[in-house]
C-alpha cells in the first residue's frame, strides 16, 4: 500500500517547485519514489491475473520520470508534482493499450485504453470500430464500464467525421476520437488506503476487453 508519507512529499513539492529545494530533500524524493515502485509492483503482481501481457514487468520498465521537460512548455517548473505508471506489454515506452495509475496530492485516478496513436494506428482503430460496431459497443456500453468509467475521455476530438468516413456514420461519435481512454478518479485517502491494489486491479479488469480490442486493431 501507498503512504501518506508520499503523498505529503508531493504536496511539499507543488509548494516548492524547485532544483535548490528538491537537491535539499532528495531523501524524501527518494522515499516516495520507493514507496510507488513497491506500489507499482503489487500492481503489476495483480494485473497479471487477468492480463498476462504485463507478466514479468518491473517497476521502472513502467514508472515516468519525476523531470519535466520544460522545453516547449510555458511552464518551467521543473519537476512533476504527481507519480504516474503505464503498465503494458512492453512497459511504458510501448506504444500499446495499457493500464495508467496516477498518484497526485490532489486528485488520483487509474486509467486504460490507447492515448494518441500514430496516424496508422489510429486508421486501424477507427476501421475496426466502424466494421465491428457492435463488438466496440458491447464493450463501452456494458454496465461495469459505465459504472467505474462512465463514457469514454473525448479529449482533443475532431470536430467532424475523419477522411474517408462518412459524417452521418453511426459510430462518427467515437470515429472523430484521437485516444480510446477510459479513467476513474479516486480521492488520495482512497488511494492510501489498505486494499486499494485490489480495489485498483477490480476497476482496471473491467477495461481489459477495450484494450484487447484497440491492440487487436493495431496488431499487438
Amino acid at each position: 500500500m501507498l503512504h501518506k508519507s508520499t503523498i505529503d512529499f508531493l504536496k511539499k513539492l507543488k509548494k516548492n517547485n524547485n532544483r535548490e529545494w528538491f537537491n535539499t530533500n532528495k531523501k524524501l524524493y527518494e522515499d516516495a519514489k520507493y514507496d510507488f515502485e513497491i506500489f507499482i509492483f503489487e500492481m503489476i503482481q495483480k494485473i497479471a491475473e487477468f492480463d498476462e501481457s504485463v507478466s514479468g514487468l518491473e517497476p521502472k520498465d513502467c514508472m515516468f520520470r519525476i523531470y519535466k521537460d520544460v522545453r516547449f512548455s510555458k511552464d518551467k517548473s521543473p519537476y512533476k508534482t504527481n507519480l504516474g505508471a503505464s503498465i503494458n506489454k512492453g512497459g511504458r515506452k510501448m506504444p500499446y493499450a495499457g493500464y495508467y495509475v496516477h498518484i497526485s496530492p490532489g486528485e488520483c485516478f487509474l486509467a486504460s485504453g490507447l492515448y494518441m496513436p500514430m496516424p496508422d494506428k489510429l486508421l486501424l482503430v477507427r476501421n475496426k470500430i466502424a466494421a465491428r460496431s457492435k463488438e466496440f459497443l458491447k464493450i463501452v456500453e456494458s454496465k461495469d464500464f459505465k459504472k467505474y468509467f462512465g463514457k469514454l475521455w473525448e479529449g482533443d476530438s475532431l470536430k467532424t467525421a475523419p477522411k474517408g468516413f462518412e459524417k452521418d456514420h453511426p459510430m462518427v461519435h467515437y470515429l472523430k476520437m484521437k485516444s480510446f481512454i477510459g479513467d476513474h478518479i479516486v480521492t488520495a485517502d482512497k488511494a492510501l488506503t489498505k486494499n486499494y491494489t485490489d480495489y485498483a486491479a477490480k476497476v482496471l479488469k473491467v477495461i481489459k476487453p477495450l484494450n484487447d480490442f484497440l491492440n487487436e486493431a493495431i496488431g499487438a
